[in-house]
């Protein structure tokens, strides 16, 4: 109910990003990326296209703010979050809830230890601690010569760990928090719930010595 709403609010929106997408570059208006859904099933995750055409071939799944295959426009969609508003289809379809752990490509979902495979027992979202305590994933990666290494040595330990903590103790309520600072987090990127502040804030690349990664 809430994504069929969410949809129709932001039809407009949709609307104006896919002909900008569409005027922007050549290629499709959607990027359908095959994620590890509920019990380890594949699904198509939409988004709108952010990327040159046929971009899986030109590098890695892990995209820094300096990737030379993100658009012009692919920019300004990745850095309000624009890109994921497609996600609402994948709710309405029942393969996403609107919170859950951000679902992973194929290659990493194999490297889960027995804890890590947890992940899999609930539905995958569109934000959860994770997403909030990096919201700017590009960013971190921006000047990596290997963005690929340094997203699995500089977020996704801290993921997993977010991502295990959700499965244990998500609730209705837990939602509705992260929902919550989701929505702050977009409007202040310096924003950390206290929740997340055992964490620590993510390390961005350039912060750390180029020959570490």
């Amino acid at each position: 109910m809430v994504a069929t709403i969410a949809l129709v609010i932001v039809a407009p929106l949709l609307a104006l990003a896919a002909l900008m997408v569409k005027l922007s570059s050549r290629g499709p208006v959607f990027y359908r990326g095959t994620r590890v859904g509920l019990n380890g099933e594949l699904f198509p995750m939409l988004k709108f296209r952010t990327m040159v055409v046929d971009a899986e071939s030109l590098g890695g799944s892990a995209t820094a703010a300096d990737d030379p295959r993100i658009t012009r426009f692919g920019k300004f969609l990745r850095r309000y979050k624009l890109d994921e508003l497609p996600q609402f289809f994948n709710v309405l379809l029942g393969d996403m809830s609107l919170v859950g752990p951000r679902p992973e490509v194929q290659k990493y979902v194999n490297l889960y230890s027995r804890e890590e495979k947890a992940i899999l027992t609930v539905r995958p979202g569109i934000t959860d601690w994770a997403s909030i305590w990096n919201s700017n994933e590009a960013a971190v990666l921006e000047g990596s010569r290997d963005p690929e290494r340094t997203y699995e040595e500089l977020i996704r330990p801290t993921k997993l760990a977010l991502q295990i903590l959700y499965v244990r103790d998500h609730s209705f309520f837990v939602d509705l928090k992260i929902l919550f600072h989701t929505a702050v987090k977009l409007i202040d990127e310096d924003w950390v719930p206290k929740e997340l502040k055992p964490y620590g804030r993510v390390k961005r690349y350039r912060m750390t010595s180029p020959a570490s990664i």
